[in-house]
């Protein structure tokens, strides 16, 4: 069966990497396959998740290298020779270039912890954002899955999920409830559509 070639980007734990391969196994994300992982530190623990379940996976750190330039040529280097057609950000901490984000334009995706454009941009990531969402006493948070463009968290978004504010939340609590509510189900699925696109699109261009 034909499947489109996803390579997952990661600096942590990997739990959204998790939900992918999941989604993978249980069939909800059919038109893709995980085909590599790339993780920016070498102690990521997501290049575990992706060893155990037989994915190719490589630390690739910025400070390997002299230039973001030639960081970025490296990554580009091994997604091109596997071909792959999706990039997805998952819990990605290093900054790209305009240059890369350019280079594979409308074939990147990042999961965000708000409902963007609340809470995003420069400066908001990880427990940031929610610290932000509680100081700022919002009752509904969530998360974004959009296109990645020169932008930080400004390409167009694809899916939205709200998650409830709970009296009492900590960043912490608040962290884990978007992740379980919105994060993990919201990436597979957003990966799982524009798979089934390209899916479409080389079918039709097989056909011509």
């Amino acid at each position: 069966m034909l499947k489109a070639r996803i390579a997952v980007l990661v600096s942590g734990g990997g739990t959204n990497l998790q939900a992918l391969i999941d989604a993978q196994k249980s069939g909800s994300l059919h038109d893709g396959r995980i085909e590599l992982v790339l993780a920016s530190k070498k102690d990521a623990y997501a290049l575990t998740r992706a060893g155990e379940n037989g994915i190719e996976a490589k630390a690739v750190c910025r400070r390997d290298f002299e230039s973001q330039e030639a960081y970025e040529q490296e990554m580009a280097r091994l997604i091109d020779e596997r071909q792959i057609d999706l990039i997805i950000l998952a819990g990605f901490m290093s900054i790209l270039s305009g240059a890369f984000t350019s280079r594979y334009q409308g074939r990147i995706i990042n999961v965000h912890p708000s409902l963007i454009p609340s809470f995003c941009g420069k400066g908001y990531y990880g427990l940031k954002v929610h610290e932000a969402a509680l100081a700022y006493g919002v009752k509904v948070t969530g998360a974004t899955v959009h296109y990645v463009n020169e932008v930080t968290d400004g390409g167009r978004i694809i899916l939205q999920k709200a998650v409830e504010v709970q009296e009492g939340d900590t960043p912490k609590t608040l962290q884990r409830r978007v992740m379980e509510e919105a994060e993990w189900q919201l990436l597979p699925k957003a990966a799982q559509m524009i798979c089934a696109e390209i899916v479409k699109d080389r079918q039709m261009r097989r056909k011509i």
